[in-house]
């Protein structure tokens, strides 16, 4: 039987993005077990695994824990578990697992594989923590079989830095979004209109969605600055999220003027339903590796507003969505209003990015994993 740890610095990462991945394999008859901090409290994570395994690190990559106590402890479960594959994501993770193992991965045979979601160093980002994280990235790379990319910008940029060898270096779009689930014909009217009452829309408003934590890098303000100078009565603005910003982006609501057509949501189950009620979702990050959101406004057929930076251009390119740069607030205002009130052209929008949205399918994605799990174990030649 193969055994396979997925590694993740934080329970909700599994949740969102790995749990089909884990049902598929395991249903091949794989044992499989993932690693996280806290991810004992998660009912899903259990439910979904064979087995999950609390390790004591931060997503702040400063945070001494991070390569003080968690390398022992991951060093002791996978020398007892004997892991075939162990595949890690996200860079606290990624980076601290592969730290672990770099002596022990050769010895036991296990094939070490890092999805990287994003580096931390990006186009636009500031210089001394791009040479920071390219340098360590390079020293990752040495105890790492395999690396996937999930962007073009970040596919160039590891055979650019030599981050490994380029013939282990692969790219995947993205980690797959379940277009049975992310289907408009899936989403009833009355589940629509539901959620407009809830929100107290008239008859004849309009509601744009944007999806995030409330981060600084999702730079929310913009998007709240942006509807602020459409001063249209019959425009709402509904943010499904949380975060440690959120009080402030409330206070700027106040501030400007909006705060009764400004909806704060919290973390919803119904993200379908709520861009189907959408005429647009809009997503204004200053950096991303392939942002959810978009994929599933993609499927959904609701056309989105994006910025500027690597990922979200992968998939708005050619057409499929509007691109204004970060931080132009006047840019986002215009394209605001283009889908408000150019019906034809939001509808053009929507039908590119329904035909773009097949290529991110999660069966497909799904195979890329078998191809390459399988040439990991040696099970197939490399060059095929």
């Amino acid at each position: 039987m193969n055994k396979l740890l997925m590694v993740t610095t934080v329970p909700s990462t599994l949740r969102s993005f790995l749990l089909p991945f884990a049902a598929h394999f395991r249903s091949q008859g794989w044992q499989v077990d993932a690693m996280a901090c806290g991810v004992s409290t998660s009912v899903e994570c259990q439910q979904g695994f064979d087995r999950v395994w609390d390790v004591q690190w931060s997503r702040n990559p400063l945070d001494p824990r991070n390569l003080l106590a968690a390398p022992k402890a991951i060093q002791e479960i996978v020398t007892r578990e004997k892991y075939d594959i162990i595949h890690v994501h996200t860079p606290v993770a990624a980076f601290v697992t592969r730290y672990a193992l770099r002596a022990l991965r050769q010895k036991l045979g296990a094939k070490v594989i890092y999805t990287a979601h994003g580096f931390h160093f990006y186009a636009g980002g500031n210089r001394l923590k791009n040479a920071v994280f390219i340098n360590l990235e390079r020293w990752g790379g040495k105890w790492t079989d395999y690396l996937v990319t999930i962007n073009h910008e970040d596919k160039y940029a590891a055979q650019c830095y030599q981050l490994l060898d380029p013939e282990r270096i692969r790219y995947m779009p993205g980690i797959g979004v379940d277009l049975s689930y992310y289907n408009p014909r899936s989403v009833a009217d009355s589940a629509i209109a539901a959620v407009r009452q809830e929100l107290g829309l008239r008859e004849n408003d309009r509601l744009l969605l944007s999806v995030a934590e409330f981060t600084t890098r999702k730079r929310h303000v913009d998007a709240i600055g942006a509807f602020a100078k459409l001063a249209r009565s019959d425009v709402h603005l509904a943010f499904a999220g949380s975060g440690p910003l959120q009080p402030k982006m409330l206070q700027l609501a106040s501030d400007l003027g909006v705060a009764d057509r400004v909806h704060f949501l919290g973390n919803r189950s119904d993200i379908p339903v709520l861009m189907r009620a959408a005429r647009a979702n809009i997503l204004v990050s200053a950096q991303e590796g392939l942002p959810r959101s978009v994929l599933e406004s993609l499927a959904l057929e609701t056309p989105t507003i994006g910025t500027k930076i690597r990922g979200t251009q992968d998939l708005l390119a050619d057409g499929c969505g509007l691109l204004v740069d970060v931080g132009d607030v006047a840019g986002l205002a215009a394209a605001m209003t283009t889908v408000l009130d150019r019906p034809e052209e939001a509808d053009r929008l929507s039908k590119l990015g329904s035909a773009r949205i097949s290529t991110y399918d999660l069966d497909s994605i799904v195979k890329l994993h078998e191809q390459l799990y399988a040439e990991a174990l040696g099970k197939v030649d490399s060059a095929q």
